[in-house]
């Protein structure tokens, strides 16, 4: 005689609203205090990322809901080259500390053609969805792929830049020698992919036995069994890897274009720095607004100040007449 024992029912997970989001804004908090007390002078920064991080998932969570409603392939094709877009915007504008000429294009090129070749294919064998483009599924894999392929082109660009600006001298020593462009540049590509491919490479070394990664967590939490949301977290994973690759691969070669002509020259000309991104400028702003306030204050007070002083002076006179 067998003996049955009732499952416990599984709980539905309670999703957060503002106030938990509100609470969550405390550790950002805590972060800017601790950057006050060893005066680190990122506070700001911490504050205007937790607001673009707010004000930006507020806005995509609105637009997704709609394009998930529709079920359009077009709608899911805009949403996937704008994030590329914003990806690419990005990159060459607020992560880039050195960028080259047709840096924007170049870097745009690459996105694309690294994220929607992989996404399909992904999503169409690896993952077997149908249709390939189905919004809940695509949209997020593709933005995956763009975060992921970010921190690759921009580790791989800025390290070739850096190099053809500060230690140059070896990449013209060999084209000094009969080395052709490519040539001589090849042990710099060479470092520059090593760089920009450490993080995925790091990050599968330590997925599910360090890190439980929030993709995983994601689908666990929409109701997949912990075996197919490991499953899917392994296809995501190779995934960013590919896409990673491709994209620093082709960038690396556009800048090798740009920065070293056709006539073997390096052209450190088409070679820019820019500190100041969306983030910086909003930062300068705010100083040069709170130095404004400060100097009109502090006249305020000595205007308050030599308008006393002439005062008592007047009556000091007065009393020194009269008396």
């Amino acid at each position: 005689m067998s003996i049955s024992i009732p499952l416990r029912s599984r709980k539905r997970p309670t999703w957060p609203g503002f106030t938990s989001v509100h609470i969550g804004l405390t550790f950002i908090l805590f972060d800017v205090g601790v950057s006050t007390v060893f005066r680190l002078g990122i506070g700001t920064s911490l504050l205007v990322a937790a607001l673009r991080c707010i004000g930006q998932l507020a806005i995509v969570a609105t637009l997704l809901q709609q394009v998930f409603e529709n079920q359009n392939p077009w709608n899911v094709a805009l949403i996937s080259f704008v994030l590329n877009f914003l990806g690419t915007f990005e990159t060459v504008i607020n992560k880039s500390p050195l960028r080259f000429h047709y840096m924007f294009p170049s870097v745009l090129v690459g996105m694309l053609g690294s994220t929607i070749p992989i996404s399909i294919l992904g999503a169409k064998y690896a993952m077997s969805v149908e249709p390939f483009w189905s919004p809940i599924q695509y949209i997020p894999i593709v933005g995956m792929l763009c975060g992921a392929t970010i921190s690759g082109i921009v580790v791989a660009v800025s390290y070739i830049l850096k190099e053809l600006q500060v230690n140059k001298d070896k990449v013209e020593i060999c084209l000094a020698f009969g080395a052709s462009r490519m040539e001589a540049c090849r042990p710099l590509a060479v470092q520059a992919l090593r760089l920009a491919l450490m993080p995925p490479i790091n990050s599968m070394s330590v997925l599910g036995i360090i890190a439980i990664p929030g993709m995983m967590t994601g689908a666990i939490l929409g109701g997949s069994s912990v075996q197919q949301a490991a499953r899917l977290q392994m296809i995501i994973m190779f995934m960013i890897t590919a896409s990673t690759t491709l994209a620093s691969v082709f960038t690396t070669f556009a800048a090798f274009a740009v920065t070293v002509d056709h006539h073997h020259r390096i052209r450190t000309d088409r070679i820019e720095q820019r500190d100041r991104g969306w983030l910086r400028v909003t930062q300068s702003s705010w100083k040069k607004s709170h130095q404004s306030v400060r100097r009109y204050l502090l006249s305020w007070r000595w205007k308050d100040g030599a308008r006393n002083n002439g005062r008592d002076a007047l009556i000091n006179e007065t009393t020194r007449l009269l008396g």
